[in-house]
């Protein structure tokens, strides 16, 4: 028996039913599904220092259980003192049963830890069903230990669905467990 998270099973069993129920699918593959999500950092003091991006690698693929990548600069900006090619942040797509696990971390350990916490903002849709969530401390991740941290940073993470509108996908991450704020 192989094992299947928890939120992949509970997306076969209740959420499809419940999306269907609440949108009027007729077939199961209209129901929007969870496609992939990108966890993202950008180091501005790269420039300078080209170990902190050693550092959001290390920490990206502590939080997400999957090997983060260093991204590099497209083009050179002089006023940034930015060269083509550098890098400059750290990034990591998860896919699969490994997506599931990291949402899963995600809203029962890591949002709750966030300081006065009443729910994620609903207002990071982009149009096409797709949502960006900001964090502005990787410490709230009980994988990552506070007296190794050199410096508090956030990152963000792009939640990638099938959904066409924002309403479908606000609704399929809803019922995948994101707490978003009562308007």
């Amino acid at each position: 028996m192989a094992y299947i998270p928890r939120l992949k099973e509970e997306y076969k069993s209740r959420v499809i039913s419940a999306l269907t129920e609440e949108f009027g699918y007729k077939n199961v593959m209209q129901v929007p599904k969870l496609e992939k999500i990108v966890v993202s950092r950008g180091v501005g003091a790269a420039v300078s220092d080209k170990k902190l991006v050693d550092y959001a690698v290390e920490e990206l693929t502590k939080i997400t259980g999957q090997k983060a990548v260093a991204t590099i600069s497209k083009k050179d900006v002089a006023t940034f003192k930015l060269r083509k090619g550098m890098p400059i942040g750290a990034k990591v797509t998860l896919r699969g049963e490994k997506m599931y696990e990291f949402l899963d971390r995600l809203v029962t350990s890591a949002l709750p830890r966030v300081r006065d916490f009443s729910g994620i903002k609903s207002d990071g849709f982009d149009g096409r069903g797709n949502y960006n969530l900001g964090v502005t401390e990787q410490i709230i991740f009980p994988e990552i230990n506070i007296d190794k941290v050199n410096k508090i940073a956030g990152f963000d993470i792009t939640f990638v669905t099938s959904a066409n509108t924002d309403k479908e996908a606000k609704s399929l991450l809803a019922e995948l467990g994101l707490p978003f704020k009562k308007n």
